[in-house]
C-alpha cells in the first residue's frame, strides 16, 4: 500500500546519528509514512545501522549512492519516494512525534490543489565535542506573507533578527512541488534557502503551523562553520537570485554590502570583482558612513585600501600601540580644527 508521507533521512558518515533520527520518524502519531535512508557515499557504520532499523520496522527502507552532497541527495530521495507529501531530515536532526499530524490537519484550512508548504518553528540544539547537549534554542517563526519570507530568506542569518524561517527539517511539501523544482545541487550550502525562494517565486503556498517541529543540531564540526566556505557560497546564491530573479535584486543589498566590504577589507580580488557585477547601487560601507554612488568609486577605494594599514580603517585591526597613536593623531586634528573654527570666528 502506497504511504502518504514519505519522509527522507539523507545521511554521510552520520551513523553514530541515524538511530535517533529515524526512531523520530517511526514514533510519529500519524503511521501512513514511509522512512526513506539515502546513504550519499558513507565510509563509516551508516549501512549497518540502516539494515538494523529496517529489520525493526518495515517502513524503512535504504538506498546506497555515490557521494554528491545534500542537494543530489535529496533529490535521489524524491525520485524513491511513493508519498504524496516529502519531509527531508538530515540524520543527525530530529522531528517531534507529533508533527506530521498536525501539519497535516491544516489541510481542512487550504485549497488542496495548490502547491503547499507546510512550515514550523523549531528548536537549534548545540552539541559539544563530546556529543553532548550543551544549550538549547528556541526559533519561533510566526506567519509571514510570501514577500516577507523572500526578504527575510535574503538576509544572511547572522545580520537578521528572526530565525531562518524555511528550514528543511520543519517543512512538509506536496510532492508535487519536486516535480517541477529540485534541490539546487551545485549549492552544498545555502541550497534550502535558494530553494524556497524559488518555490515561493513559483506560486508555492507556505501555510505556517505553529509548534516546535523539528530539532536541528549544531555541531563544532559543521562546515557551515568555516567563514570562507559559507562566503563562497553566500556570493554563488547571490549570483543565482539575480541572475534567475533580477527584479529581487535590491532585496539583496544587505547581505551584498556586507561580504563586499569584507573582500575589500581581507583584499580578496575576486570575490570583490564577483560583487561588483551585482551589488545595487548606491553601496554604504564602513558602518555605513561612506556612500559610494558608483562602481568606479568602488574600485578606487579598493585601491586605496590596498596601501592604507588595516589599523586606520578597521576597529578590529586596531592594537593597543594603534589604537594610541590614532587616539593622538585624533587629538591633534581635533586641536587644528578648533584653532581654525576659533580663527573664523568675527573680532568684537
Amino acid at each position: 500500500m502506497t504511504p502518504l508521507v514519505s519522509i527522507i533521512v539523507n545521511c554521510f558518515n552520520q551513523g553514530c546519528y541515524l538511530e535517533r533520527s529515524v526512531k523520530s520518524v517511526l514514533s510519529q502519531t500519524f503511521a501512513d509514512i514511509e522512512c526513506v535512508i539515502v546513504d550519499d557515499g558513507s565510509t563509516d557504520n551508516t549501512r549497518q545501522v540502516a539494515e538494523e532499523l529496517m529489520n525493526l520496522d518495515p517502513r524503512v527502507k535504504y538506498y546506497y549512492k555515490e557521494n554528491g552532497g545534500l542537494p543530489s541527495s535529496r533529490n535521489f530521495g524524491v525520485q524513491k519516494a511513493q508519498g504524496e507529501w516529502i519531509q527531508c531530515l538530515d540524520a543527525d536532526d530530529w522531528i517531534h512525534e507529533d508533527k506530521i499530524r498536525f501539519q497535516l490537519s491544516y489541510l481542512e484550512q487550504v485549497n488542496v490543489n495548490d502547491d503547499i508548504v507546510f512550515y514550523s518553528d523549531y528548536e537549534r540544539v548545540f552539541i559539544d565535542a563530546y556529543q553532548n547537549i550543551a544549550n538549547t534554542q528556541e526559533n519561533v517563526i510566526g506567519f509571514l506573507t510570501k514577500d516577507e519570507l523572500i526578504q527575510r530568506l535574503l538576509i544572511p542569518d547572522f545580520l537578521a533578527d528572526s530565525p531562518h524561517p524555511a528550514l528543511q527539517q520543519a517543512m512538509l511539501m506536496k510532492k508535487s512541488i519536486l516535480t517541477k523544482t529540485k534541490f539546487p545541487e551545485y549549492l552544498k550550502a545555502l541550497g534550502d534557502r535558494y530553494f524556497a525562494i524559488d518555490i515561493l517565486m513559483a506560486g508555492a503556498n507556505f501555510i505556517y503551523t505553529p509548534m516546535i517541529g523539528a530539532y536541528y543540531t549544531k555541531h563544532q564540526s559543521n562546515r557551515t562553520n568555516n567563514w570562507k566556505y559559507m562566503t563562497n557560497y553566500y556570493i554563488i546564491f547571490y549570483e543565482t537570485v539575480v541572475k534567475n530573479y533580477p527584479q529581487l535584486n535590491k532585496l539583496c543589498k544587505i547581505g551584498l554590502e556586507l561580504f563586499l566590504e569584507e573582500a575589500i577589507k581581507d583584499k580578496e580580488e575576486e570575490n570583490f570583482e564577483r560583487l561588483l557585477q551585482i551589488v545595487p547601487m548606491p553601496v554604504y560601507l564602513l558602518d555605513k558612513k561612506i556612500k559610494f554612488n558608483n562602481k568606479a568609486q568602488l574600485k578606487i577605494f579598493k585601491a586605496f585600501r590596498e596601501i592604507i594599514p588595516s589599523f586606520l580603517l578597521y576597529e578590529q585591526y586596531r592594537g593597543p600601540r594603534s589604537k594610541k597613536v590614532i587616539s593622538i593623531v585624533s587629538k591633534q586634528l581635533n586641536f587644528v580644527k578648533a584653532a581654525l573654527n576659533l580663527s573664523q570666528r568675527p573680532f568684537v
